[in-house]
């Protein structure tokens, strides 16, 4: 087999510059380049990581031949376009959540990945926190038993400064903006990691703080987008998942996790957005007090005290590597992407109808 060819630019100076490119660089790949639509913000992210390039059109980035992968950390309104652009020009990507605009544009991504063969992933970086991964272990030793229920619950003061927030793309429904997509899709990602495809879906999106000043004229707008929602998910083998988020509470208390079974119970906390790389998993089964269960070595593997979520970032892109050696598309690869964005076009629906959502 050829040497991987390990050199791959980013699309996206945000959190492609705090996490891909120091992940990518970190497992042993080359990152060449760098795109923004601002050259400013291109030229400075890059110089900051030593860089040598800079694109301000991402199809121009796409085209180079002289790189294997694009990692692709724009609006969801873009994902679409540009990871098929990619995939077409023969490129492997990695391309953040939430996965597309909606699920139509979602199943040409899928599609295009399977006509290419190309490894194709999705950032749901999360599955590699040590608290999920140690979760989804003790959910397949049968911990728990029978999976009966799932409450979650994040709650996070963003959006609850006195003064409104800046208008951006996460106000814009056309950009794909929205909490749901944001942070949402990390926990259903994870529900359907640990418990199977989604049977039903219901829910409510929220818009609670809904003024946005626009930065160019200064005038206040309104957000198009939820900064809070809940949602109900039945799944096909069993069990039912309940979820409430918001970015406008206060205090903020983070996010609580709790798994429960008809032997046993689970529950996580995190102070904050994302599950920290310390976190601790408690447990009770037959009806024993809760206690603190010794998170396994393996899911720590190693720490990285640049930024909280790198340790996670780094595994998700040793397992992208991997597939690109073996010719295959871990999960979670653009098929679960699609199947994460119909159940939140599922919940979508449902806050528009009142109904239930049966998935295909």
């Amino acid at each position: 087999m050829a040497a991987l060819n390990r050199r791959v630019g980013i699309i996206g100076v945000g959190f492609g510059a705090q996490v891909y490119a120091p992940a990518f660089a970190s497992e042993g790949w080359e990152v060449v380049a760098l795109c923004s639509r601002d050259g400013q913000k291109a030229r400075k992210a890059a110089d900051a990581l030593g860089i040598p390039d800079i694109h301000s059109d991402p199809l121009e980035l796409i085209r180079r031949d002289d790189i294997s992968a694009v990692g692709i950390v724009t609006p969801p309104s873009a994902h679409d376009e540009l990871s098929i652009a990619a995939l077409k020009a023969g490129k492997h990507v990695l391309c953040e959540k939430p996965f597309a605009l909606n699920a139509a544009r979602g199943r040409a991504m899928a599609q295009a990945a399977r006509d290419t063969g190309k490894t194709a992933m999705v950032g749901h970086e999360f599955r590699h926190t040590p608290q999920r991964a140690f979760i989804k272990q003790l959910l397949s030793d049968g911990y728990i038993g029978r999976f009966q229920l799932c409450t979650l619950e994040l709650f996070l003061d963003r959006y609850a400064a006195r003064e409104p927030r800046p208008l951006s793309w996460m106000a814009r429904r056309a950009d794909g903006g929205g909490l749901l997509g944001a942070l949402g899709s990390h926990y259903i990602d994870g529900l359907r990691h640990w418990f199977g495809d989604v049977a039903s879906a219901s829910g409510r999106l929220l818009n609670l703080r809904p003024d946005v000043i626009d930065p160019a004229t200064g005038r206040m707008v309104t957000a198009e987008t939820d900064d809070a929602f809940t949602f109900t998910l039945e799944f096909v083998n069993g069990g039912t998942a309940t979820m409430v988020a918001s970015f406008a509470a206060t205090p903020a208390r983070g996010a609580r996790i709790a798994v429960m079974g008809d032997e046993g119970t689970l529950m996580a906390d995190q102070p904050g957005p994302n599950p920290m790389e310390d976190g601790i998993v408690v447990g009770s089964r037959h009806g024993s007090a809760l206690q603190p269960l010794p998170t396994p070595s393996q899911y720590t593997p190693f720490r990285d005290s640049r930024d909280h979520r790198l340790m996670a970032f780094r595994l998700l892109v040793r397992d992208f590597t991997r597939g690109i050696d073996e010719g295959a598309s871990p999960a979670p690869n653009f098929d679960d992407g699609l199947k994460c964005q119909q159940v939140i076009d599922a919940i979508r629906e449902s806050s528009e109808t009142g109904r239930t959502i049966r998935l295909e």
